[in-house]
């Protein structure tokens, strides 16, 4: 269900410029370096804009997010096109930070109907417009950008936030570092059990070892919750300590893609890491369903993973050396090649690009 048609992008990182249409689901793929994760990056830098976190993202280093650094491009770009609206801002290089040289919303096809919120501010003034907007159209697009959410389950140390202890009622949304995990899924529980159900059956199938979630609120303060489990054939005490990498960032996965109430835009950055190949292949059927609700945007360099989607989701990011370029898979194109081979193996013989 796409909720995002359009972002274009100037003067980000690798990025010197690009507009990319966008499907409900959007498969990004290229070499190392190739600047994908940076287009998961716009999104991290709208986050920190719409969060009042941008000078603390800067952090007195504004060349690592301008193309080539500040010599060659002073200022950044990015606007968010959804149905009716288009958000937007450029932050130009002052000194040892961004500001903002301009922060926008307009009706699409209608340029001339150009908003700015405001200019020459360190921190969005988005929110603070929908109060004094008598066309309302700020109202209307702040939920849509707040619910592009990047995700982010790769840390499986010991001090992973998805080990810890939780307080029990932070359960209004999954956190996009899964910091509220037990919390969440003990909600699904009591609230949603279906959902909550199809969740232990998923990583039942790519961990044979597992029983059940053995989910409630501690005996010593009923205030936090942590995350244990059921081993089949155990009465041994187990909690996310004892889970291997992979099991733990699964379980993070098919929480957030088979939650009742995912956000409008889930963006993942190689959720396939430390996964075996089977459980690849059940993360992407759940990005298929789950693209059926939501719109999903994921950079990859899984093969395995690839094999499970049609050409027309497909995104090649490819770097000269000097930027980054994004172009969609032609389908009619590659129709021949499709007859003996799969997308994967073609990825790997160099026939769709992205590749060193």
């Amino acid at each position: 269900m796409k909720t995002l048609h359009k972002v274009t992008i100037n003067g980000f990182k690798s990025i010197e410029h690009a507009e990319l249409k966008l499907g409900d689901l959007n498969i990004v793929i290229g070499a190392n370096g190739s600047g994908k994760s940076n287009l998961i990056g716009v999104f991290r830098l709208l986050e920190r804009v719409l969060s009042h976190n941008l000078q603390v993202y800067v952090a007195s280093e504004p060349d690592r997010l301008l193309h080539h650094g500040r010599k060659k491009t002073s200022s950044l770009s990015l606007d968010f096109e959804f149905e009716e609206h288009t958000y937007g801002f450029t932050l130009k290089a002052s000194q040892d930070t961004l500001v903002f040289e301009d922060e926008r919303l307009y009706s699409n096809g209608m340029s001339s109907d150009t908003e700015s919120i405001a200019v020459g501010h360190k921190e969005s003034k988005l929110k603070e417009a929908i109060v004094s907007d008598t066309t309302r159209s700020s109202d209307r697009i702040f939920p849509k950008v707040r619910n592009l959410v990047v995700y982010h389950f790769h840390d499986t140390s010991d001090n992973s936030p998805a080990k810890q202890t939780c307080n029990v009622s932070d359960n209004r949304s999954f956190r996009p570092d899964a910091a509220n995990l037990p919390a969440y899924l003990y909600w699904l529980q009591e609230k949603h059990p279906v959902q909550f159900r199809h969740i232990e059956e998923h990583v039942r199938l790519v961990a044979p070892f597992f029983d059940r979630f053995d989910l409630a609120p501690s005996r010593l303060n009923e205030k936090k919750i942590k995350l244990e489990w059921r081993q089949k054939g155990s009465d041994a005490y187990f909690d996310a300590y004892s889970l291997s990498d992979g099991t733990l960032r699964f379980i993070c996965l098919a929480t957030l893609l088979l939650q009742p109430n995912p956000p409008a835009l889930i963006l993942l950055d190689e959720p396939e890491l430390g996964l075996h190949p089977f459980a690849i292949r059940l993360l992407a059927e759940m990005l298929e369903a789950a693209s059926k609700r939501v719109q999903v945007i994921l950079a990859t360099q899984s093969v395995t993973l690839l094999n499970n989607f049609a050409p027309k989701d497909i995104i090649i990011a490819e770097n000269d050396g000097l930027k980054t370029t994004f172009s969609r898979l032609d389908e009619d194109k590659l129709s021949l090649w499709l007859d003996d081979f799969s997308i994967g193996e073609l990825w790997e013989k160099n026939v769709l690009g992205g590749r060193p």
